[in-house]
């Protein structure tokens, strides 16, 4: 007979969605093709597009706005809305997260590395595929191609 103490709990589902907000930021890179930032997290060790989790009464315009600076240091206007994402988070919580196409309003300057985001990067479509960590990022980077 298997020994159940010893294998991990898996996640327990509740109820309460987390709602999530962030955007897929573009720009014309030297060779004239598009490129996307892309933010590495080292508490998870990944590659991402940057976004957080929405304030209390904050809407997902304002907090994909918000967390795109406080990740990045980059100040942004909204485009266009992407498909949004959905997932169960690491604790087992539904997770949904809206997107947008993003542009930054002016040039940031270097980034400085904060609590959340030790290391961006721009990458061309193709290179940001390859290098992000979760199947719904690249289906993101994958809609912005076909569009």
């Amino acid at each position: 007979m298997e020994d159940r103490a010893s294998q991990p709990a898996p996640p327990q589902v509740t109820s309460t969605e987390v709602r999530a907000a962030g955007g897929v930021l573009l720009r014309r890179g030297e060779d004239g093709g598009d490129e996307v930032l892309l933010v590495h997290r080292p508490r998870y060790d990944d590659w991402s597009l940057p976004k957080g989790k929405c304030e209390p009464g904050e809407t997902d315009e304002a907090c994909a706005r918000r967390e795109v600076y406080e990740e990045t240091g980059i100040r942004v206007t909204l485009g266009a809305s992407l498909p949004e994402v959905r997932y169960l988070d690491h604790k087992g919580r539904p997770k949904v997260v809206r997107y947008w196409q993003m542009q930054a309003t002016e040039d940031p300057g270097p980034f400085a590395p904060n609590d959340e985001v030790d290391e961006i990067r721009w990458c061309s479509l193709t290179e940001a595929r390859a290098r992000l960590s979760y199947d719904h990022d690249r289906d993101l980077v994958t809609a912005l191609r076909a569009s």
